[in-house]
């Protein structure tokens, strides 16, 4: 989604006082079914309504990366004690 600096990356976050900032653990499905446990670190609402969060995941390299979220996709875990 746009930001001031054009699409969402890494180089160029949403703005700093729109970013909630949490600690979520996630499990997340991919298209080949297959599931991985992750981490949320942000959310974020765009300009249309949106929700994008700040998810990293093992093999998803060396830094989160800001998707649009999907609830289907990505399941929220507690985060404290059941």
């Amino acid at each position: 989604m746009a930001t001031r600096c054009g699409l969402l990356t890494w180089d160029c976050p949403p703005p700093e006082a729109e970013v909630r900032w949490v600690y979520q653990p996630v499990e997340v499905q991919y298209p080949d079914g297959n599931w991985e446990v992750g981490r949320i670190s942000a959310w974020w609402t765009d300009d249309a309504g949106d929700l994008w969060c700040r998810l990293r995941t093992p093999s998803g390299g060396a830094r989160p990366q800001w998707t649009r979220y999907d609830p289907e996709a990505v399941q929220l875990l507690p985060s404290t004690g059941i």
